[in-house]
C-alpha cells in the first residue's frame, strides 16, 4: 500500500508475453500485471482495441506513468502498484480512460 507522503512512479516496464507486463517502481517494488482480464471483459470498443497484440505493444512509459496512445488508455498509479486494475478492485477514486472520456465528449458535441 502506498503511504500518503510517498511519491510512487514507474521507472521501467518489461513485456512478459501475451498481455503481461512487469512494472518496476521507484521504491524497487515490482508487479507482474496481466491486462487480459481487464481488456477482455470491457464492453468499450475503444478499450477492447488493445486486445490486438500490435496495439497492446504500443505501451509507453511517460513521466512515470504507463500509457497507450497519448493517454488513450492508462491506469491510476495506485491501482498498478497494488495490481488491482479490474473494476471493483480499484483503490483510487480517479481513473484515466481517455477513450471513454473522448467518446462521451464526442457524443455530447454531436448532440447539439
Amino acid at each position: 500500500m502506498i503511504s500518503d507522503n510517498s511519491e510512487i512512479f514507474i521507472i521501467k516496464i518489461e513485456y512478459k508475453g501475451d498481455y503481461k507486463l512487469r512494472l518496476i517502481f521507484n521504491d524497487n517494488t515490482s508487479q507482474y500485471i496481466d491486462f487480459f482480464p481487464f481488456l477482455s471483459t470491457s464492453l468499450n470498443p475503444l478499450i477492447r482495441k488493445y486486445l490486438d497484440p500490435n496495439e497492446f505493444l504500443k505501451f509507453e512509459l511517460d513521466n512515470g506513468d504507463l500509457q497507450w496512445n497519448d493517454y488513450d488508455l492508462c491506469f491510476p498509479i495506485a491501482d498498478l502498484y497494488e495490481n488491482k486494475i479490474m473494476p471493483g478492485q480499484s483503490t483510487s477514486d480517479s481513473c484515466c480512460f481517455n477513450s471513454i472520456q473522448k467518446e462521451q465528449k464526442t457524443t455530447n458535441i454531436e448532440s447539439f
